[in-house]
């Protein structure tokens, strides 16, 4: 059983930057792709990033490509979601989700993902 935790979320102003941070717990974490969703207010949960288990593929969602980054540290049991250059749209819940499955998919669907985080709340003002 893969435990997620999120954290990093916070207020910051249109523009500005935040990392959030997701520990799991368990040695099979090194096997498993990691993805960051997202639920805004009122809407569906949705897809923001993926990174497969080595770290040498990732995938994002159009909106976010050239200012998210997400990245993993194995050693540490942890993946990372760095978001640069933030719009109030991006205002949502984070969540980190685990895949245990053997094939990566750059643009996972909910239904693909076994564990899923708390989440962690980013609002982006303007």
């Amino acid at each position: 059983q893969v435990q997620l935790v999120e954290s990093g979320g916070g207020l910051v102003q249109a523009g500005g930057s935040l990392r959030l941070s997701c520990a799991a717990s368990g040695r099979t974490f090194r096997t498993y792709s990691m993805g960051w969703f997202r639920q805004a207010p009122g809407k569906e949960r949705e897809f923001v990033a993926t990174i497969n288990w080595s770290g040498s593929i990732r995938g994002y969602t159009d909106s976010v490509k050239g200012r998210f980054t997400i990245s993993r540290d194995n050693a540490k049991n942890t993946v990372y979601l760095q978001m640069n250059s933030l719009k109030p749209e991006n205002t949502a819940v984070y969540y980190c989700a685990a895949d245990s499955s053997t094939c990566f998919n750059t643009t996972p669907t909910i239904g693909m993902m076994d564990y899923w985080g708390r989440g962690t709340l980013v609002t982006v003002s303007s």
